[in-house]
């Protein structure tokens, strides 16, 4: 494990001389607005140090913001604009967030501490796709004629109609992504918006708002309220005049999300926390399985929903597995976002990183081995080296529970455990969100996609999230789907109509 720090960068000495200077604003119907709550405090997880203070929305914000999006849907210009009109102006937001893209990548990389190349290149460019992608449905959501069987002459059919308001609450790992996989889907489908990034991380969230107004999205269509769960989120999901609302973020805070919406019924999705396993089996191509079973855990730093944190490996083999992906722990840079080389950022807060050790802390003091890390890394910031446990049982918390962080726990099984065994194990947990197997067997890797209790399937790779692909969980991962014809449905409704023509 190697500490890098930040060298210069032009693009964020500029945005940091900005962000010094001015409060964050939230943006509804159009304008920028100071909010009624206290400001917040915006913090580089990379330094600890503070980057700059945002307004806070109380609920008489939330209130405005909504206000805002239910007249832009029912009578500005958002409800008469035509299908192919919305997807010429998503098209044209997509093309200026890409024009600003080196910009919020530094924004999302400052904001987060993850790595600028990764936010730069893989992160920031798939959340433009997928609003793309959503794009092209605008004009492809449709009802259709059914033939029924009442007595008589009827013409009979479908209408698939835009909810309302949405609310989107998105959390602070992929801030930038996870709102457009939210943003896009219900603009295309002609819903309006009120999103509320999370208090830690408000900066690109506020930027594509800004964006949004410039390209010509109505005021009122596209509203930022950040601030505090308990105060500006839980003030949308009560809202009354709110339709739907979806959320990514914790199980704990979900569930709490689903008396919120008992008032008025508002339609619920969310994206909740896992637990994912990963399967490797002696006939696996290790250059494959090694470090695709490292990065499922070490990406973003472990903060990933879907991040295989539960490792199962194979008796014959757990040994090379296990010594391959500490030593790749061990050779990964930690440090700075901004720095060109480093592989593994902070986490988001010492909260977070306090967190994190208490879990590795726990593990051992319940049996766990310590391969390598568990400890906190060098620098000013909020670094954990990347750490692998073995010898692990059902048991500890460290199996049970989501650390998100960059945590893996590892158990072996041998010859005399059956697919249903492997399978039982893996499926022994309250989560359902992702998985992943490394095997050559095709049979297998087919029997296992069919019987894991998980909402992804990832078959020798850690890889294959798409935007036409439908993504969400089993058991306590979550309700619904985001992206794919899933997610864009999600935001409508449909009606039925008959009509006796004779």
């Amino acid at each position: 494990m190697t500490i890098t720090d930040t060298p210069a960068n032009p693009i964020a000495a500029r945005l940091l001389e900005q962000l010094s200077s001015t409060v964050l604003p939230l943006i509804i119907n159009g304008e920028q607005t100071s909010g009624g709550g206290e400001l917040l405090t915006v913090t580089d997880p990379s330094s600890g140090q503070t980057l700059t203070t945002s307004a806070s929305a109380t609920a008489k914000d939330v209130d405005a913001a909504v206000g805002a999006a239910r007249a832009a849907f029912e009578t500005g210009p958002w409800s008469t604009m035509t299908p192919s009109q919305r997807q010429r102006l998503l098209h044209k937001f997509a093309d200026a967030l890409e024009e600003n893209l080196d910009e919020l990548a530094t924004l999302e990389s400052l904001n987060c501490g993850k790595p600028y190349a990764v936010a730069r290149n893989f992160e920031l460019p798939t959340g433009i796709d997928i609003l793309r992608y959503h794009a092209g449905w605008a004009t492809k959501l449709n009802g259709e004629t059914r033939d029924i069987s009442l007595p008589g002459q009827w013409h009979a059919y479908t209408l698939r109609q835009a909810l309302g308001v949405a609310g989107l609450i998105v959390p602070w790992n992929v801030p930038f992504t996870i709102a457009l996989s939210k943003i896009a889907p219900a603009l295309a489908s002609g819903c309006t918006v009120v999103l509320k990034p999370a208090e830690l991380t408000p900066l690109t969230a506020v930027r594509v708002a800004q964006i949004a107004l410039e390209v010509g999205i109505p005021a009122g269509v596209l509203n930022v309220v950040q601030g505090l769960g308990p105060v500006a989120g839980q003030a949308l999901a009560d809202h009354p005049d709110v339709d739907k609302v979806s959320f990514t973020g914790s199980t704990a805070v979900g569930k709490r999300l689903l008396a919120s919406a008992a008032g008025n019924l508002k339609k619920l999705s969310l994206e909740l926390g896992g637990k994912s396993p990963v399967v490797i089996y002696p006939d696996a191509d290790m250059a494959k399985a090694i470090p695709g079973a490292a990065m499922s855990i070490f990406a973003n730093s472990g903060q990933v929903c879907a991040a295989g944190s539960r490792l199962y490996v194979h008796e014959d083999v757990a040994e090379e597995v296990i010594a391959g992906i500490s030593k790749f722990a061990e050779s990964m840079n930690v440090g700075a976002g901004l720095n060109p080389s480093t592989q593994l950022g902070p986490l988001i807060s010492e909260v977070q990183r306090e967190r994190v050790l208490g879990y590795i802390a726990a593990g051992i003091a319940d049996g766990a081995e310590l391969v390598t890390g568990g400890v906190k890394a060098a620098g000013d910031g909020f670094f954990v080296a990347p750490t692998v446990l073995r010898n692990v049982s059902a048991d500890m918390s460290i199996v049970r529970e989501e650390i998100f962080g960059p945590v893996l726990s590892v158990s072996t099984f041998s010859d005399e455990d059956s697919l249903a065994e492997v399978l039982r194990r893996a499926n022994d947990s309250d989560y359902g969100l992702n998985s992943i197997i490394f095997t050559q067997d095709i049979s297998r890797a087919l029997l296992f996609a069919k019987r894991i209790q998980a909402g992804n399937v990832r078959v020798n790779t850690g890889a294959g999230m798409d935007a036409n692909m439908p993504f969400g969980g089993f058991k306590q991962s979550g309700w619904g789907h985001e992206n794919g014809r899933e997610g864009i449905e999600a935001y409508t409704s449909i009606k039925s109509v008959t009509v006796k023509l004779d």
